[in-house]
């Protein structure tokens, strides 16, 4: 059986974004959605979704390139001088990693942001994290420690098999595929601790080399190739800013990104492809 998890990513990070994950869930084929706690828009967001009883909400958990749901004092080794969580995502791995004052103020900032997911009173449908910094050891070995306090039952894997794509990758092949042999190893070890720790995940994702560009085109061909198993297309759509606001960057992908979710044909191609499209709480145990 061939099951789908359709996410969008960001959910609360603007009104756009909020409006666009809406609009994908009523009349598209999103199944979920991944709350950022501490972004901008997220009462709104928190709104929609208790509009949207049937709209799976996970924690979208921001260690980086975010601001700290912790005010800045309890933070202070973690943010810059403006407030901001570390851009580099290499600086930030490494003193995640090796300084202990550090790793304390994380522990607080994750347990925090689901501290804040428990108070909204949604189910937690998963946990994964902004650009995908649960891949690192520290940060996903706080959020199962952390998480199963708070009812975790689902990871996000982001694992991208450059192989099965080759022949859509076209120019972007061997870039796709050193990136894919280079975090190999952290996939396979973060599969190991989730399965130690009776943790769902996804066997396989689409979107992870494609973020901001999930065309209509683009994903009917991915539709093509999804195999057995639990797969996730992830997206990062948004609606066109009015005049007078300020727009979202890449503003014209993310609009594409929800045309792309709104598409008859791609609701078309997932049911003659005989592709269910499910949310991470359908999973009742981890892949083997």
């Amino acid at each position: 059986m061939k099951q789908l998890i359709v996410t969008a990513d960001d959910f609360g990070l603007s009104l756009a974004v909020n409006e666009a994950i809406e609009q994908a869930y009523r009349k598209g084929i999103l199944t979920t959605a991944s709350l950022m706690v501490a972004a901008p828009d997220t009462a709104d967001a928190l709104a929609r979704a208790r509009r949207l009883p049937g709209l799976k909400v996970g924690l979208h958990i921001a260690v980086v390139r975010n601001r700290p749901i912790l005010p800045r004092g309890s933070v202070s080794l973690l943010v810059d001088d403006d407030g901001n969580l570390p851009h580099n995502l290499v600086s930030a791995g490494f003193r995640y990693f090796f300084l202990p004052r550090v790793r304390q103020q994380l522990e607080a900032e994750i347990r925090a942001q689901f501290e804040a997911f428990r108070a909204s009173g949604l189910t937690l449908d998963h946990v994964n994290a902004h650009n995908h910094m649960h891949l690192h050891p520290t940060v996903l070995g706080l959020i199962l420690r952390i998480g199963a306090e708070y009812g975790l039952r689902a990871v996000r894997v982001p694992c991208e098999s450059a192989l099965s794509l080759w022949h859509i990758s076209q120019s972007q092949f061997l870039p796709r595929l050193l990136s894919s042999i280079f975090l190999r190893p952290w996939v396979y070890l973060m599969s190991r601790r989730l399965r130690r720790a009776g943790v769902s995940y996804n066997d396989f994702i689409f979107g992870l080399h494609d973020t901001g560009h999930m065309t209509r085109k683009h994903v009917l061909q991915l539709i093509q190739q999804i195999p057995d198993g639990v797969s996730e297309i992830y997206f990062h759509p948004a609606t066109l800013t009015p005049p007078g606001k300020r727009p979202l960057e890449d503003e014209a992908a993310c609009a594409e990104e929800l045309e792309t979710l709104l598409s008859n044909e791609v609701r078309s191609a997932l049911q003659q492809h005989e592709i269910h499209t499910i949310s991470f709480s359908d999973l009742s145990t981890s892949p083997s």
